[in-house]
């Protein structure tokens, strides 16, 4: 199979990779990257890349692609991550903890994790959401449901 990316590293290029993996200051993947392009650069296959270095048969391309059409900070800088987005915008977050600071509703005598939820769909900011996911937007406050502290800031705390 023919290399679509090839990596021919320079000697400064070299000397950096290897002082970065020599020092192992760095991240874990950023360390294992500079392998991929050290291997690389000898002409090894992706395969066997992979292989000697316990690395994806696809990591091992990606490197190749990003330091070819990168260079080498952007071959060994780290990606953005996958992942779901928000069900919840900052303002929606906002009224969330705004609801959690108010009265409990009738029969409860303070908002739970899971009554907030259900709030969360009730109000139509979401067709589902969690617990869990209430729990993560109050903890990024200084919001105590049960402890009469609200809000973002310990200014915004009613007085007792």
């Amino acid at each position: 199979m023919r290399i679509k990316y090839r990596v021919d590293l320079t000697e400064e290029e070299r000397a950096h990779l290897l002082g970065l993996i020599g020092k192992g200051k760095r991240g874990a993947r950023t360390l294992a990257r500079a392998r991929i392009l050290l291997k690389a650069d000898e002409r090894m296959k992706d395969e066997d890349v992979a292989a000697v270095l316990n690395v994806g048969y696809a990591t091992v391309g990606r490197v190749r692609q990003r330091f070819v059409e990168e260079g080498l900070e952007g071959a060994l800088k780290e990606g953005p991550w996958p992942g779901a987005k928000p069900k919840l915008d900052e303002r929606q977050c906002a009224h969330v903890i705004a609801v959690a600071c108010s009265q409990a509703p009738e029969g409860h005598d303070h908002w739970t994790l899971r009554l907030l939820a259900d709030k969360v769909v009730e109000l139509g900011f979401a067709e589902s959401y969690s617990h869990e996911a209430v729990r993560q937007t109050l903890k990024k406050t200084t919001s105590s449901r049960g402890k009469g502290k609200c809000g973002a800031s310990p200014r915004s705390a009613p007085s007792m």
